[in-house]
């Protein structure tokens, strides 16, 4: 018996393999689609992303892959300058296509160990108090340990263990393409700035693997959204709202997305859990729902990993729901947000023009940019404000911080020399030296990197690592 079977492989599946396999998990991901997707659905990787990539070796081929853009990041087609002193090392979008993402993403997988199996669609899910069993369009049957449905917002997996997926149905539709322009740099760059004075669901740019990416406005909402749009379709809205189709010619990708808004009453049926997509989707506004899939599958990795090595504590598979699915509410009411604002009314307008003045100011501005970069995620711990939060990158002894999180495992910040992770050792690293940069005297962080407890006496951390490590091994 395989023990996770990851249904979906996206870059929510691919991330939660790569993290499983970190643990030496046995794991099968399950794609339905025969070729991996060249659709450009997403353009970029926000701060905590770049983090998360930072604390497991990965970012350098991203950087390599994608492009920076220094202090970037706007809300509803707002930017502002960010502040200087953020709580991160990272403070840049990482501009890069989703297929590289979803590429790069496959080769750590598989570097790791991961069998990822393309062409291969669930139609079937059965389980027990001791396994899954999934069915297979082609007559056969797997069983696994635990699933995870990581296949998109219209989830096969979700609806098998019968999940409600409540929202708000779609109201506006907007086509997504990335294809060549033939009319001048200088051109498109003028009448696009003139189409959004008064249309903010309008905009081109240049694409980080080459020509252009542009978002139209589709005429109505689509009865069926499994269809692409044409070519020729796309090209009749460019003139409709700009008066031009620019010359646009060799359509690459061409897609469609709405304003639906929904999230899964639940996160977890027995030994079914869902990710990304699966459990949450939201306009793209802002770029927040590829990272949001990553993260959670950050939270998750290592959580499923412990139950697989037998010493997760009772309550923390139960964790991911809690700790994710208040993120992915929030982040829903601030794609609405940006929904609204971006509206061709005169009621959005009016807030828009308020809004650009409250970002002026840097609390507000402040604001924004952690919410929508995930700097700002805080998770109840418990009394003490520290815990929650994911800890930044620090210089540790003549390397940093970062550099000792690639094996995923938790870590014990211990600048007093006095304490001990006796016990907890085969899960918990134990650093001493080099710590000058850290404020507090000894931090615990969990292996995704949040702070788990913040002190300098034995009986506290003691607590926390039965908490969030199991009991202490004999």
């Amino acid at each position: 018996m395989i023990d996770v079977i990851v249904v979906g492989g996206g870059p929510t599946g691919l991330m939660l393999a790569a993290e499983l396999r970190l643990h030496g998990v046995d794991v099968v991901v399950l794609e339905r689609d025969a070729e991996p997707t060249q659709q450009v659905r997403s353009l970029g990787l926000h701060v905590r992303s770049v983090e998360i990539l930072d604390q497991r070796g990965l970012l350098e081929p991203f950087l390599e892959a994608g492009t920076k853009y220094e202090r970037m990041a706007s809300f509803a087609g707002l930017t502002r300058p960010w502040p200087d002193d953020l709580d991160t090392a990272h403070p840049y979008l990482l501009g890069i296509p989703q297929p590289e993402t979803d590429r790069l993403l496959e080769q750590r997988a598989v570097e790791l160990g991961a069998d990822i199996r393309r062409g291969r669609d669930v139609v079937g899910l059965g389980q027990d108090d001791d396994a899954v069993q999934l069915d297979l369009v082609d007559g056969s049957r797997m069983s696994a340990c635990f699933v995870v449905g990581c296949d998109g917002g219209r989830s096969a997996i979700r609806k098998l263990v019968d999940i409600g997926f409540p929202g708000e149905p779609a109201t506006t539709e907007w086509l997504l393409g990335v294809m060549e322009l033939a009319a001048p740099a200088e051109e498109i760059m003028r009448v696009v700035a003139a189409v959004r004075e008064t249309n903010q669901g309008f905009g081109a740019g240049p694409n980080a693997s080459g020509g252009y990416r542009i978002v139209v406005p589709a005429a109505s909402v689509s009865e069926d959204r499994t269809v692409d749009p044409s070519f020729e379709e796309f090209t009749q809205q460019l003139r409709a709202h700009a008066g031009t189709d620019f010359g646009a010619h060799s359509p690459r990708s061409i897609s469609r997305f709405t304003d639906t808004v929904r999230l899964a009453e639940r996160y977890r049926v027995g030994r079914v859990f869902l990710a990304g997509d699966a459990a949450h989707v939201h306009p793209p506004l802002g770029g927040q729902g590829l990272n949001l899939g990553i993260q959670d599958a950050f939270n998750l990795g290592w959580k499923l990993a412990s139950a697989i090595d037998g010493w997760a504590p009772s309550a923390l598979l139960d964790s991911y729901e809690g700790e994710r699915r208040p993120v992915a509410a929030d982040v829903l009411t601030t794609t609405r947000a940006h929904s609204e604002l971006m509206a061709d009314t005169a009621g959005a307008t009016a807030v828009r023009t308020l809004l650009e003045q409250l970002v002026g100011f840097d609390d507000v501005n402040r604001f924004l940019i952690e919410k929508v970069t995930a700097i700002g995620i805080h998770y109840d711990f418990g009394d003490d404000p520290r815990t929650g939060r994911r800890q930044r990158d620090i210089p540790v002894g003549d390397g940093r911080l970062y550099d000792l999180l690639h094996d995923g495992r938790g870590m014990l910040l211990d600048q007093t020399g006095r304490l001990s992770v006796d016990g907890w050792r085969t899960r918990v690293d134990h650093i001493t030296t080099g710590l000058e940069a850290l404020a507090p005297p000894a931090v615990l962080l969990r292996p995704d990197g949040h702070i788990a407890w913040v002190g300098e006496q034995q009986p506290g951390l003691d607590a926390q690592l039965a908490r969030w490590f199991g009991q202490p091994a004999d």
